[in-house]
């Protein structure tokens, strides 16, 4: 007979947040202060966001190299201005541009009123941890904004260990933390790649995701044990695994 579920693991970008909404925003206000400042056309303004995603997505930040998130970010927009336009006769631009995007995407971040009712739901009869990966600094930012802290009981930023999702190690921690077995956690996250794979890695009871988009699994890639197009389909989840 299959173990009682004891926790549950979130994700939170995209998962429990809408992330992605809220840096399109953030991109979209950025490329209003672009067009006011320099009077560019709008295929230049989306060059350089275009760019400034591009840096962003392969983005790999060393702490130990001696600059924050915050100059490394600024300097993603510098760049992206000076590969599309040249030189700019406003060198506090790129300051100026990452600020807003960075202030206009934390806040409009936010828990929805049904999910903070979904987590307290929860929280009454599983052990909540979020595990989420990026640097340290940002998600933290992100984690206070949103306000989920009450939630949980504990929370795990991948920045602040030795190794991400989907690694094994930072599981074992999350475990451990809970002070629960792999079999007793279900994995909730929207990506295959770190969520997904990470849960199947560490062997956990089961692992959902959240898939908006239709959930499709690509060729090659971990299966995951339920797909929902929201964590609001949670619970159904939950009545068949316990």
């Amino acid at each position: 007979m299959d173990r009682e579920v004891k926790a549950l693991i979130f994700d939170l970008d995209n998962t429990l947040i809408e992330t992605s909404r809220a840096s399109a925003l953030a991109i979209r206000k950025t490329g209003e202060l672009l067009k006011t400042t320099l009077g560019l056309d709008d295929d230049t303004i989306s060059s350089i966001c275009d760019k400034f995603k591009q840096k962003l997505f392969r983005e790999c930040f060393e702490p130990a190299a001696g600059r924050s998130i915050d100059d490394v970010r600024a300097g993603h927009w510098e760049e992206s201005l000076q590969e599309t336009v040249g030189s700019i006769t406003t060198p506090s631009l790129a300051a100026q541009c990452y600020s807003l995007w960075k202030n206009s995407r934390l806040e409009v971040l936010s828990l929805s009123p049904q999910i903070c009712d979904l987590l307290k739901q929860l929280r009454s009869r599983y052990k909540l941890l979020l595990l989420t990966n990026g640097v340290a600094q940002t998600q933290r930012e992100k984690v206070e904004a949103v306000k989920c802290e009450e939630f949980f009981n504990a929370i795990v930023v991948g920045g602040e260990h030795a190794e991400q999702k989907p690694f094994l190690s930072i599981f074992t921690l999350c475990f451990n933390m809970l002070g629960v077995e792999a079999q007793d956690c279900v994995m909730v996250g929207d990506s295959l790649d770190t969520d997904i794979q990470g849960g199947f890695n560490a062997g956990v009871r089961a692992t959902v995701w959240i898939s908006s988009a239709g959930g499709t699994v690509p060729e090659g890639s971990v299966k995951p044990d339920y797909t929902v197009p929201t964590v609001l389909d949670l619970p159904h989840v939950l009545e068949q695994l316990n």
